[in-house]
């Protein structure tokens, strides 16, 4: 499973994207879970806050937006993770 976070907007409005790939990780199930949740959850609904970030969550092909402060605690949890161990 190919993960992509693109992360745009926030006060300098420099934006930021990391991919993971699960394929071999021993960690790959609990990542298939958090997606699996992102996915169910849709796209997000709210308008986003003035210098708020903006998310665009891709997942094998299928995408999600969702912009703070009205993230899920799942796109939270797989946003944080990716942009810390994704290249």
């Amino acid at each position: 499973m190919r993960i992509r976070v693109r992360r745009t907007g926030g006060f300098a409005g420099i934006g930021r994207s990391a991919e993971v790939d699960t394929a071999g990780r021993p960690d790959a199930g609990e990542w298939h879970s958090l997606a699996s949740a992102v996915l169910a959850d849709g796209d997000g609904t709210g308008a986003g806050v003035p210098d708020g970030f903006s998310y665009e969550i891709t997942v094998d092909g299928r995408t999600v937006h969702c912009r703070d402060p009205h993230l899920t605690e799942a796109q939270r949890a797989l946003v944080q993770r990716v942009l810390k161990e994704g290249a």
